[in-house]
């Protein structure tokens, strides 16, 4: 048994690492505990929630059955254990999705290895049905995982990562727009749908119309829902529209497009870089500083240091060209 300091330094190391399953596991070994399961909500919306799972039951516990309240698609972030559900027994692994269908019991056992760390999306029974629904689906699961498919890696990617560095209540728009997919994904990775009619000059006319009015309110919150309801349609079919027409999402787009004037003003004016973040919409310097840097490479400090210099040589040239005429 590890002496308590040694027990310290490793759970500090842990922490510094944000390995929650590690974490919880040394915590468990420390105290000498059984098995236990705890769930942190990440972000929730009209019919769906998200939540982090991190799992510690190990060999020495005796497997635990539960019941599925909504319709649940939970990907596997790490550890590996037995899943027992309607469609008989899988095993489970990082990358895998596990899936249930809301009021049906299930059984995990971990028989051969210590925890398991999930991010499970759970949507109620109107929402997935609405969604099956455009997409010409049955309204129900007919399988209990899929594999980590490369088709399922980019969102899952996706997921993974917002759910982990921005917890924040304002995200919960991006963390919907991630939900919404990862249900169509499913349904449509699982075989379960039937191919879906367009109607290319109204999707057209209604896109258009999102983006002129996203683009004279990009510094404004707008909901998912709000601007499905604006154009008549669900969430998910707005969803699918926009990203089929664009090759992005909404919130993907609005975040692009303040990112973009913040970079116009950084060069144009010599405002301050956190009045210039909290005008374009961002709601705090640190997630502005990230996301800048994410798209364009560097700082904003750097960027309008660039922007300077270029200027200056833009300006220099000009007055030669200049003296050269006269």
């Amino acid at each position: 048994m590890p002496r308590p300091d040694t027990w310290q330094k490793l759970l500090s190391a842990l922490t510094f690492n944000r390995d929650p399953l590690s974490l919880a596991l040394a915590r468990k070994a420390q105290a000498g505990s059984s098995g236990a399961s705890e769930a942190r909500p990440v972000a929730k919306g009209e019919g769906w929630q998200v939540l982090d799972i991190v799992c510690i039951y190990g060999p020495g516990d005796r497997p635990f059955e539960e019941r599925f309240r909504t319709t649940s698609i939970s990907l596997v972030l790490a550890g590996s254990f037995v899943y027992r559900g309607e469609h008989g027994s899988s095993f489970m692994s990082s990358g895998t999705l596990m899936l249930g269908n809301g009021g049906l019991a299930y059984e995990c056992s971990h028989k051969h290895n210590d925890g398991d760390h999930c991010l499970a999306f759970q949507f109620d029974k109107d929402l997935f049905e609405r969604v099956a629904h455009d997409l010409r689906a049955a309204p129900k699961l007919t399988i209990d995982r899929l594999p980590p498919l490369r088709v399922l890696a980019p969102l899952c990617a996706r997921a993974w990562m917002m759910a982990t560095t921005t917890g924040e209540a304002r995200l919960s728009d991006a963390i919907e727009e991630i939900a919404l997919e990862l249900a169509g994904l499913v349904i449509q990775t699982a075989g379960l749908s039937a191919p879906t009619a367009t109607n290319a000059a109204r999707d057209t006319q209604r896109i258009a119309r999102v983006l002129q009015r996203l683009e004279t309110t990009s510094a404004e919150p707008v909901a998912l829902a709000e601007l499905a309801r604006w154009v008549g349609l669900s969430r998910y079919h707005f969803l699918r529209t926009f990203k089929r027409m664009t090759g992005i999402t909404p919130h993907q787009w609005v975040l692009r497009m303040r990112l973009r004037n913040a970079a116009e003003r950084l060069v144009a004016s010599r405002e301050p870089v956190t009045e210039i973040a909290l005008d374009v919409g961002f709601e705090d310097l640190s997630n502005f500083i990230r996301s800048f840097r994410a798209e364009f490479g560097v700082s904003p400090s750097r960027y309008r240091a660039a922007g300077a210099r270029a200027a200056g040589l833009t300006e220099r040239r000009n007055l030669a060209s200049s003296d050269a005429v006269r």
